[in-house]
């Protein structure tokens, strides 16, 4: 058997029915994430990647966790129809959501204002980071600060291609100088834009992604958005992210907070996702994660720490 037969007969076991097709996504950079057509409904599968200590990223129970705990308050998640930490797929644990019925971002622009998108995700967003902790499947974790979060990001820059970062120290070393006093901590998805996102219309059908998400501060995700905003000036690069057309400032009014306040977050979140990328394209360079869309963003990686330094 391959791969995706093991995982179908694995499925088969748990479910105790037919599983008629089991197939990777094709969207993302994941690479574990896999829809399900069975006998009884149809569905999505992620797992972590084989031989990852479960942790982080790969600990996709915890994902669950979260999901299903928001699908209980209302908010547009999957539902969960399934999980263990236990190694049963594959050798793996596994979630096992209700496929959401909606369209990516790439087709709901082609037909929607993207006005309205952006209204509608920063309606959930604040709803999400309205939400009580102990709503959210993981209030029992220890906030995490400012400055661990400037860390976090910090140690993944170091790893990515040295002539891409070079200014990556100066933009650092403003933000670490610059850090705003913190709001009450809340939900934080950490990956907050349209390409994690499904929609009905413009309205958001489905938060997808989890992986990186903590209880934080919250403007870290209005911040995501940010990106989005800011990323259009890059033509021609590749944006999972959705590069519609709404500015900053739209943003800043729709979520009702000050764009002087917000200039941090906006730097904070072009220092992280510079890092990501450049990190990806590491592993990308060095056959560990083969994905060659990385190499479509030098310009950007560059481009975005320079954008950072100049917000601060």
């Amino acid at each position: 058997m391959n791969g995706e037969e093991l995982i179908r007969a694995d499925l088969e076991a748990r479910l105790g029915f037919g599983v008629k097709a089991v197939d990777a996504i094709p969207e993302g950079h994941s690479g574990f994430t896999y829809l399900v057509t069975a006998e009884r409904g149809n569905y999505v599968l992620r797992i972590p990647p084989p031989g990852t200590r479960i942790a982080g990223p790969a600990d996709v129970v915890r994902q669950g966790n979260i999901m299903s705990a928001l699908h209980d308050a209302g908010l547009p998640t999957p539902a969960i129809r399934m999980m263990s930490s236990d190694p049963v797929i594959d050798g793996r644990p596994f979630i096992l959501m209700e496929r959401v019925d909606g369209t990516r971002i790439e087709q709901a622009a082609k037909s929607e204002k993207a006005v309205d998108i952006a209204t509608s995700a920063v309606e959930v967003l604040k709803q999400l980071h309205a939400l009580p902790l102990d709503k959210t499947g993981i209030g029992d974790e220890d906030p995490v600060g400012l400055p661990a979060e400037m860390m976090r990001w910090g140690m993944l820059m170091q790893r990515a291609p040295e002539e891409l970062t070079m200014r990556a120290g100066e933009l650092g070393g403003r933000l670490a100088a610059n850090v705003p006093a913190e709001r009450a901590p809340t939900l934080v998805h950490g990956d907050y834009h349209y390409g994690n996102m499904l929609f009905h219309g413009h309205d958001v059908a489905a938060v997808l992604d989890w992986e990186i998400a903590e209880i934080g501060q919250p403007l870290l995700d209005l911040g995501c958005l940010c990106i989005i905003a800011i990323r259009r000036k890059y033509q021609g690069a590749p944006n999972p992210g959705g590069a519609i057309d709404v500015s900053m400032q739209q943003l800043y009014d729709l979520y009702g907070v000050d764009a002087e306040e917000m200039r941090w977050y906006a730097a904070m979140s072009l220092y992280k996702y510079a890092s990501i990328f450049g990190y990806n394209l590491m592993l990308h360079r060095k056959g560990r994660r083969p994905d060659p869309m990385y190499e479509g963003l030098t310009d950007t990686i560059v481009g975005m720490i320079d954008e950072g330094i100049g917000l601060l």
